[in-house]
């Protein structure tokens, strides 16, 4: 990805990144499934969560999917400024994982 050029509005120091959330998902029952996923990101201080993307994707029995790409976003970051992730699936008539959590410093430097 290209960096984009300063414009005045952003402040001194920042800059643009690309976050990405991906999934890895694991089957160990015996039947394959079908699991949907979301990915939602936020800048930890003070931001407000925002959806990366979602899919679906066919786990077979005993079986793992790679990491996949949720979705990803090109943000605005700055010194200091730290961005969290998160990521959650289900199996069809199943309900919600919990939250899995990254926190990651993709917006420093």
């Amino acid at each position: 990805m290209a960096a984009s050029a300063p414009s005045a509005a952003r402040k001194a120091g920042s800059y643009t990144r690309e976050i990405t959330a991906y999934i890895k998902a694991r089957n160990t029952g015996p039947r394959a499934v079908n699991v949907s996923y979301e990915a939602f990101f936020r800048v930890v201080d003070g931001g407000y969560w925002v959806k990366l993307g979602s899919g679906r994707t066919y786990v077979p029995a005993g079986g793992t999917v790679e990491p996949t790409e949720v979705g990803s976003s090109t943000r605005v970051c700055a010194p200091g400024v730290k961005v969290e992730i998160r990521v959650h699936a289900r199996a069809d008539g199943g309900v919600w994982s919990g939250w899995s959590t990254a926190g990651t410093a993709q917006c420093q430097t």
